[in-house]
């Protein structure tokens, strides 16, 4: 069974590859994840277009829980860098959704995505990106 973090890996990886196969210029973040001075998961850009900066978030269950902290230190870190904040979120068998931080729901200590708001809320790739 792979761990958290290789199946974290494997997901931005897959998201890299999305973003390199639709023509954009994409480099996962080293270290995402794993210490207090990374503050997204993949940065992305093509010619004409602001740049993203990307927190990417998979699982298996119907809500993806997100600590307040990190996306307030992703947004932070976006805004001084001049990129736009994208929340990537894939559910089991739904493929990568697309949404603004703003979309996220206080439920707490932490921001949740549910795979309804994600569906609601949230665009795929090309309705995203183009």
């Amino acid at each position: 069974m792979p761990s958290n973090k290789a199946k974290g890996s494997r997901a931005e990886r897959e998201l890299l590859e999305l973003f390199t196969k639709n023509g954009w210029k994409a480099a996962r973040v080293a270290g995402s994840g794993t210490n207090d001075n990374t503050f997204c998961d993949l940065i992305a850009g093509k010619m004409k277009r602001k740049g993203v900066a990307i927190e990417a978030k998979s699982s298996k269950k119907s809500i993806i829980y997100i600590s307040k902290g990190q996306i307030n230190d992703f947004v932070t870190f976006a805004n001084v860098m001049g990129l736009r904040a994208i929340i990537a979120v894939r559910f089991n068998r739904e493929g990568w959704l697309f949404l603004e931080p703003k979309y996220l729901v206080e439920t707490g200590k932490y921001w949740g995505v549910s795979l309804k708001l994600a569906k609601e809320k949230g665009k795929r790739f090309g309705q995203f990106f183009e």
